[in-house]
């Protein structure tokens, strides 16, 4: 697209993004729909010139050897580097945990200090306090609602902040802009974990996001079948970046990543739904005397929701609840009665699924008073009418 064009919106771009004329063989006109799946270790080269001329250049989107990619990793990468406008480039990895590891290696040494939010992914939280640990980097917790007075937090060691937003159990939306903003006045690195927005509810990097983290497990791939992270790094951040992440040996599956640009071309329609079915299902949730608090962003009641009506272009398919009074044994009848709600880990998926999450459990500097017990709903593509009369009989176990 020559610069005299208008610019595509998002819609058009997850159709468009990553399909470049030499990955999908259209370069003199017909060719495939999809970039193929190229799956290689070895390299073939037709010379020892050849082989040396190559290792003395940049292997970005270079073929050299499999660890470096080939173009069905490069294709998902570049299309979500054109999800955020003034982003350099984007790096895969096996998992979300994996790229948020890489993402903080990138910028922390020994000696250095980390400020990761209350609310943070207990993977995280754990990474914290033992790889981080293990090699001399400090982690200071902060209360993720704290926006600009982050900078009274930051001292002469504090090389980078993390965000999550919203938390990913207890949902409180961060003032990432006055985060951002007391960052860049001392020169401190910024990453976010924007799985739940994404770039189409949430554009990180143009709101002034160093490094902007995603599980593309979830709604990239959005299927639930297969594992992969991202991380997408703003001008001046992706060599560094690139650099510790080939040095760590990370590597995203093909397979996998073809999977996940093929779940990246519907993300738009399929975000829209969980967006819709969700809000549905927590206002009526809201309104249910066994229900104390629904901790929904676009909800009013819902720590940071200021923030998120400012910032946010949309919600997802995530939120949690918290019963009015009841027990563990209460919560946990309520759960097992649910038919159409899955019990297990990671969300995103095209199905739904529920999940009892005690937050208080993951906090260090931070309390949360709750009325009951709390549980997480992945809100799918199901029908919302039907998913509402399964939490009306589950919520009949819990009142037993």
């Amino acid at each position: 697209m020559s610069g005299t064009e208008r610019p595509v919106k998002d819609a058009t771009k997850l159709v468009l993004a990553g399909r470049r004329p030499e990955w999908t063989h259209s370069a003199e006109g017909g060719g495939i729909v999809n970039p193929p799946v190229w799956r290689a270790s070895t390299i073939l080269y037709d010379s020892v010139q050849h082989l040396r001329e190559a290792a003395g250049r940049d292997t970005h989107h270079r073929l050299f050897y499999g660890r470096k990619g080939t173009p069905t990793q490069w294709s998902l990468a570049d299309a979500l580097t054109s999800l955020e406008p003034g982003a350099e480039g984007t790096f895969l990895y096996g998992s979300g945990v994996a790229a948020i590891a890489a993402a903080l290696l990138s910028v922390l040494a020994p000696g250095d200090e980390l400020l990761l939010p209350d609310s943070a992914y207990d993977p995280t939280r754990g990474m914290a306090m033992g790889l981080l640990k293990r090699f001399g980097i400090a982690t200071r917790f902060y209360d993720p609602l704290v926006g600009a007075g982050i900078a009274a937090l930051i001292g002469d060691a504090t090389r980078a902040i993390l965000m999550e937003s919203p938390g990913s159990l207890s949902f409180e939306v961060q003032d990432v802009p006055a985060i951002v903003a007391a960052a860049k006045a001392r020169g401190v690195t910024t990453l976010l974990d924007n799985t739940w927005a994404t770039p189409l509810f949430f554009p990180a990097i143009e709101r002034g996001v160093d490094l902007t983290i995603l599980a593309c497990t979830k709604y990239v791939v959005g299927h639930s079948d297969a594992m992969l992270g991202s991380v997408t790094a703003a001008p001046g951040h992706f060599k560094a970046l690139r650099d510790t992440s080939y040095q760590l040996g990370q590597i995203a599956s093909p397979d996998d990543c073809w999977l996940g640009s093929r779940g990246l071309r519907t993300m738009g329609v399929r975000l829209k739904q969980h967006q819709a079915s969700a809000l549905q299902i927590a206002h009526w949730l809201k309104a249910r005397p066994e229900v104390a608090q629904v901790l929904h962003p676009a909800l009013p009641d819902c720590p940071g929701h200021d923030v998120f009506v400012r910032d946010f272009k949309g919600s997802s398919g995530l939120f949690s609840f918290v019963l009015n009074g009841g027990d563990d044994a209460g919560r946990a009848a309520l759960i097992d009665t649910l038919e159409l709600f899955g019990i297990g880990y990671s969300w995103g998926g095209y199905e739904s699924l529920a999940l009892p999450v005690d937050p208080q459990r993951h906090r260090s500097v931070t309390t949360r008073e709750a009325a009951g017990p709390m549980v997480r709903l992945q809100i799918g593509l199901e029908d919302p009418d039907d998913l509402i009369a399964d939490l009306e009989r589950g919520l009949g176990a819990f009142r037993r």
